[in-house]
């Protein structure tokens, strides 16, 4: 990698951090405190909120037939990511531990803090239940996924790759045989060494 590539990667980085520090900014100022991983909203806002919650007969009243015809083919998605989400930790579970790889935190990639918010009827609620699920479950497992890419094969593709995973800014060049036999070890130490990341990492 170029010393110019790994500008940009450590830019990438900085710049998702900052992002990550806007969003929490733009939470405060909508009334948002959050208290670790649940948000809790200020005084007032609750009340505000419950009033523009839509009632049930409201709502489905503005849906289209479409919409409810095509609701059980989506929450049929739950089976294969429920599966997915249980073989992927016993994976990781036996895998990570055997090659002494840092494991993921599932809560960190999980979480049902939407079901909080008073302006959500029991139907929007629980679609935000399914997309906070499997749109964690598909995070949780791309971060899995890419520690065990780092471990056994850290090289880029002779393609473009639409949106690569953080870690792929830093593998090596397609074609590089002498690096790859000589930096295998670097990056399965690196990751062995790497520290989780906490709150405060956001808000460095």
């Amino acid at each position: 990698m170029t010393q110019r590539m790994q500008d940009l990667a450590a830019e990438i980085v900085r710049l998702q951090a900052e992002l990550d520090r806007e969003i929490e900014a733009r939470r405060r100022v909508l009334g948002a405190r959050l208290r670790q991983i649940i948000g809790d909203f200020e005084h007032g806002i609750v009340d505000e909120h419950r009033k523009l919650r839509p009632g049930m007969a409201a709502y489905f009243g503005a849906t289209r037939p479409a919409v409810v015809m095509t609701a059980p083919v989506i929450y049929s998605l739950i089976v294969p990511m429920v599966i997915i989400d249980l073989w992927v930790s016993g994976y990781q579970a036996i895998c990570f531990r055997a090659y002494k790889i840092p494991r993921v935190k599932r809560s960190d990639y999980i979480a049902f803090d939407r079901r909080r918010l008073k302006y959500l009827n029991l139907i929007q609620q629980l679609n935000c239940d399914f997309c906070a699920y499997a749109n964690g479950v598909v995070a949780y497992v791309r971060e899995i996924s890419s520690r065990t890419e780092q471990y056994w094969c850290p090289i880029k593709h002779a393609v473009k790759v639409s949106d690569p995973h953080r870690r792929y800014f830093e593998f090596l060049e397609y074609g590089d045989a002498q690096g790859y036999r000589d930096r295998l070890n670097q990056f399965r130490e690196a990751l062995r060494k790497e520290p989780p990341m906490t709150d405060s990492d956001l808000r460095a």
